[in-house]
């Protein structure tokens, strides 16, 4: 666990898992970009439904750069196999869920006079969606979907729009997610990491992946982020 030396301004969370319930089809929306990503010559036996969009999409730019596609053709795969998804993501952030103690969390930071933003590989519609349905838009400064970059955590590109728009430093910000993924992004660019482990992953592979903290909770942050700043 790393020493905490710089005081915290902004608290940046994951969506999918850590704020919501996002109830998405996800083998159907992994076959449809699967489908997509073969029709473009992509093969098959690099593809698997057992990952995510995005590491498909990963092993479908590595294998069209080395077989000399140009920088076009990669974004408009990347964008059109993204496309097919979205109507899918619109249709479930319909039937999201918040999480208990989202709103007092995020009203008690803020009232901490915290920078909140929100980090998210789901689409800008869906994101929107879910925040317009339950009232919390307000409550963030920032939101950084994946239409915003082009490269998704743990690229560290997300993390960065996010950082740059909150006007903040790295290890001036708690980074918060329920993936190994978040933890991964957190941690590469030396921001705190706290886990949340909802389901996606364990305490131990969130710990194993650079979670200095661990909440079991989500009510429980805004008092690990206050001994944090007492800390100092």
């Amino acid at each position: 666990m790393e020493q905490v030396n710089m005081h915290i301004k902004a608290v940046i969370f994951d969506l999918d898992g850590t704020l919501a319930n996002f109830n998405l089809d996800y083998k159907t929306v992994r076959a449809l970009v699967k489908g997509y990503l073969m029709n473009r010559g992509v093969p098959t036996e690099i593809l698997s439904l057992k990952e995510s969009v995005f590491e498909m999409l990963g092993k479908a730019e590595i294998w069209a750069r080395n077989t000399g596609k140009s920088e076009d053709f990669l974004d408009k795969i990347r964008r059109e196999a993204l496309a097919t998804t979205e109507g899918y993501e619109v249709e479930a952030a319909g039937r999201t869920s918040l999480f208990p103690g989202v709103v007092d969390t995020l009203k008690a930071l803020r009232a901490m006079n915290l920078k909140i933003g929100l980090c998210s590989i789901n689409s800008e519609k869906s994101v929107n969606r879910i925040l317009e349905r339950f009232g919390i838009a307000t409550l963030f400064d920032v939101t950084i979907s994946r239409n915003q970059v082009k490269h998704v955590k743990p690229d560290p590109e997300h993390l960065q729009a996010a950082l740059k728009l909150l006007a903040v430093s790295p290890e001036e910000t708690v980074v918060v997610g329920d993936s190994r993924v978040d933890m991964q992004s957190a941690k590469r660019l030396g921001a705190i990491a706290v886990g949340l482990p909802t389901g996606v992953s364990s305490i131990g592979q969130l710990m194993d992946t650079g979670a200095d903290y661990v909440v079991t909770s989500m009510v429980d942050l805004p008092f690990l982020v206050e001994l944090l700043q007492k800390s100092q």
